[in-house]
């Protein structure tokens, strides 16, 4: 208003600055009366379709009250030009048609605000859903894994009770241990590789004493990769898919090896073991193949690869690829 008056009128008069006065006055009372009633009658964003009609009713009535009361201040307050004195109609025509506008403004702005706000904690919410939803998956995952291995670990030891008891103490001793590795690694979501990998050295301990001879173990380790993130008893799953799957398959037994290096800045993770899949196991997935799959796509996303395949050397061979990290205790 004072940048036009100036524009137009070249020169500020005794009015002018109580006109802007009234006229910011007038305005913050009613924008607090039309936030109120936007308040009480639920008129924030989002309102269903059945209020747009209500929203516009008061918006408009505001206007009007806003214009009628500016009109009225300035006629009791005789802050207007006594030579070109308009009727109380005409200036409230005047100023609704100059005026209304800084309502409008006021009300974009305030609906806009809300529609952003609105926006921001549907995102936040959004977010925190998605990071429940994957906490609750990778638990239920979790809680299957845990008591799939003891269930085949008890086996192995009820087969040794009566056979050897000694051989059986070993084996309870090793449970014991994997056990105690398993409920710690239950905390985290991921664990170093190295504890991972002193899991799965007791379990294959444990399944030498029931195979004897019959299971070779091998282990080609880069020892770069030990601090290496990964998701706990994910690599023991593939193990015990290797000696159930492969190596008790085999008459005359078979060899085991675990690989880990550092391929196309990619931690890759492999499980080799003789045998073959046949056709009808290479199209299904079990529960190992399975949960290892929906670990990884819930801890890294699209980032982290699964395969499991026949190799030329009669080997069955599952390999895990997983992005590089830092790993922060």
């Amino acid at each position: 208003m004072v940048f036009f008056a100036f524009i137009f009128d070249n020169k500020t008069n005794d009015i002018l600055y109580p006109r802007i006065a009234i006229t910011i006055l007038v305005g913050l009372v009613f924008t607090h009366i039309l936030r109120e009633l936007l308040v009480g009658l639920n008129l924030r964003p989002p309102i269903i379709k059945q209020k747009w009609l209500l929203l516009t009713v008061v918006v408009l009535s505001i206007i009007v009250l806003f214009n009628l009361a500016n009109s009225a201040v300035v006629e009791w307050s005789k802050k207007y030009d006594p030579k070109i004195k308009v009727s109380v109609e005409k200036r409230f025509l005047y100023n609704l048609i100059l005026d209304s506008p800084l309502i409008l403004v006021w009300f974009s702005a305030y609906y806009i605000w809300h529609y952003v706000e609105l926006g921001s904690k549907t995102e936040i919410q959004k977010a925190r859903l998605e990071s429940l939803v994957k906490e609750l998956e990778l638990k239920t995952i979790k809680s299957h894994i845990n008591p799939h291995f003891i269930f085949n670990a008890l086996n192995s030891i009820r087969a040794l009770v009566d056979e050897n008891p000694e051989r059986a103490r070993t084996a309870i001793t090793a449970l014991s241990n994997i056990l105690r590795s398993s409920m710690q690694a239950e905390k985290l979501e991921t664990v170093p590789f190295e504890r991972e990998l002193n899991i799965v050295k007791d379990y294959l301990a444990l399944e030498h004493i029931r195979f004897e001879d019959r299971l070779r173990i091998e282990y080609d380790i880069d020892e770069d990769t030990l601090d290496q993130p990964v998701p706990p008893m994910m690599l023991q799953t593939l193990v015990e898919n290797a000696i159930k799957h492969g190596i008790g398959k085999q008459k005359g037994g078979g060899l085991v090896r675990v690989i880990s290096d550092y391929r196309d800045n990619n931690h890759e993770l492999i499980v080799q073991n003789t045998g073959q899949m046949s056709a009808e196991s290479a199209t299904s997935d079990g529960f190992g193949i399975s949960s290892t799959r929906n670990r990884l796509k819930l801890l890294f996303g699209g980032k982290a690869t699964f395969a499991i395949t026949n190799t030329q050397n009669d080997m069955v061979e599952a390999k895990v690829k997983m992005p590089v990290q830092e790993f922060h205790v």
